[in-house]
């Protein structure tokens, strides 16, 4: 039987530590995850809806390099989202997968739910 303040407080700290460590569950991927197991959204999807068109550029500002270019009505598949030069009011731009840059958020249409953040 413990019976020092500092021995109970470390077998206190220590069943603490065991019953958060129980109480919380762990979500580790794997390549063959069930189709019953949480999942983290990393691909999400968005319509382009600049009627010209949408250039992609290397960084998220309109004087960087263009690396692509976006139809109208174009899906695309998006990365992440990150703060960069504010276009129309709205300063947030799109990773766009496949294209290794971002394009304007003002003039991509979420389809579901808004990216993460980069």
């Amino acid at each position: 039987m413990l019976t020092s303040r500092p021995g109970r407080f470390a077998l206190a700290a220590a069943a603490g530590l065991l019953a958060v460590t129980a109480a919380t569950p762990a979500y580790a991927a794997s390549a063959g995850s069930s189709a019953s197991s949480p999942q983290v959204m990393s691909d999400y999807k968005g319509r382009v809806i600049a009627a010209t068109g949408l250039n992609v550029r290397k960084q998220p500002w309109q004087s960087s390099p263009v690396v692509g270019f976006l139809p109208y009505g174009k899906v695309v598949s998006i990365e992440c989202k990150v703060n960069g030069q504010s276009i129309d009011g709205n300063p947030r731009w799109y990773r766009i997968n496949g294209y290794g840059g971002y394009a304007s958020a003002r003039y991509i249409e979420n389809i579901g739910p808004a990216p993460h953040w980069c």
